[in-house]
């Protein structure tokens, strides 16, 4: 197995814009492509260029060279590795709740949570998670690694079209955990432009690539994130870009939401009301704009690269340690279709891994229940 000149890192090819942000650490990157039950086989440039230091290849030719740690966004990244010797680190993108409700999986989520922890403890994997919420969800809660954008790499928000803009992928197989009804009984009439893979929805269309997307960002007037409170987080990466670039965010109250009410943007479960806060938004371009600058602010508070860069490196080593301490190397599975062998009282039968299947943002599914 060649070793190479300089660190680097393998990572599956789900989440285009939260691999990208591993530019900014001293790695190398290699992301697979190639994999199965992606709406894509490669890389989308519709969403973010492929990083400065990467390398598009394929999981046979990722087996040619050694790597300081492996970064799998599911289980089923994690069984194509299961062979490998080194560190690799698990990374959350969903709460468990959400990844069985989109699998139509009959465990429940302490049985899911049982079934992952006993392989990752199993693997030597180290596990962190996006933010407390899908954390806790996890049982990950004190490993957390929030996403970072950069304020700078936006040009200053004009906001000269007066319309709203959401960024979501396959909306309507994601309706419950977008509180979509919420969205479409709150933005009926008004402007509202979506941006991603979502065919058969009339009217939206992915951005040509990311200088398209920032420019969107730069033009339009505010930003709209809805969510159940228990199956996504207040914000995603997107809202957090969009505050970034100097938009306000409008949505639903939400235990975890970064929005300021009156400061940053605007929230209500009111559909009127929340109507309402788009129109004034709508009519008053200098109060969109004045309200942007603080949610850049409150970015540069809360998602800086810089402490997503600290809170990365430092999950790294961990995942370093954690494998190195194995102190009995288990066996290989059996089969690439099981996760682990579940006890004879439990009643049960170990789940079968499926395709990775899309989410809204590229996630793959947790193993449904046979």
């Amino acid at each position: 197995m060649e070793m190479a000149d300089h660190p680097r890192l393998l990572v599956f090819n789900c989440h285009e814009a939260w691999v990208h942000q591993l530019s900014a650490l001293d790695y190398d990157l290699d992301i697979v492509c190639g994999l199965p039950g992606r709406y894509t086989p490669g890389w989308d440039t519709h969403i973010r260029p492929v990083p400065a230091r990467g390398r598009l290849i394929s999981l046979d030719e990722a087996r040619t060279r050694r790597y300081a740690c492996i970064i799998a966004h599911n289980p089923t990244d994690l069984l194509d590795v299961k062979d490998r010797p080194e560190p690799r680190l698990l990374v959350h993108h969903l709460p468990v709740e959400a990844r069985i409700l989109e699998e139509r999986s009959r465990l429940s989520a302490a049985e899911a949570r049982g079934l992952l922890h006993r392989y990752v403890q199993l693997s030597g994997t180290h596990v962190v998670a996006v933010s407390r919420l899908k954390g806790r969800s996890w049982g990950t809660a004190g490993d957390i690694v929030p996403f970072g954008a950069d304020p700078g790499d936006y040009e200053p928000c004009t906001g000269e079209i007066p319309c709203g803009l959401r960024i979501a992928n396959f909306i309507q197989r994601r309706r419950t955990f977008l509180h979509w009804a919420f969205h479409e009984q709150t933005f009926a009439g008004v402007p509202v432009r979506i941006v991603g893979h979502n065919p058969g929805m009339a009217g939206a269309a992915p951005s040509r690539d990311w200088d398209h997307l920032k420019d969107l960002l730069r033009t339009h007037r505010f930003y709209i994130h809805t969510a159940h409170p228990e199956l996504e987080d207040g914000f995603n990466m997107a809202t957090v870009e969009a505050m970034a670039a100097g938009l306000p965010v409008l949505g639903n109250r939400h235990p975890t939401s970064v929005v300021e009410h009156g400061v940053n943007g605007f929230v209500s479960d009111d559909p009127a009301e929340l109507r309402r806060y788009a129109r004034l938004l709508l009519d008053d371009r200098k109060l969109a704009l004045r309200m942007g600058a603080e949610a850049r602010a409150t970015v540069q508070r809360r998602f800086s690269v810089t402490a997503f860069r600290s809170n990365m490196e430092r999950a790294i080593q961990s995942a370093r340690r954690k494998r190195a301490s194995l102190s009995v190397q288990q066996p290989p599975l059996r089969s690439r279709q099981r996760i682990v062998e579940l006890p004879p009282q439990s009643g049960m039968k170990a789940p079968q891994t499926t395709s990775r299947a899309e989410e809204s943002q590229g996630h793959a599914p947790f193993p449904p229940a046979p």
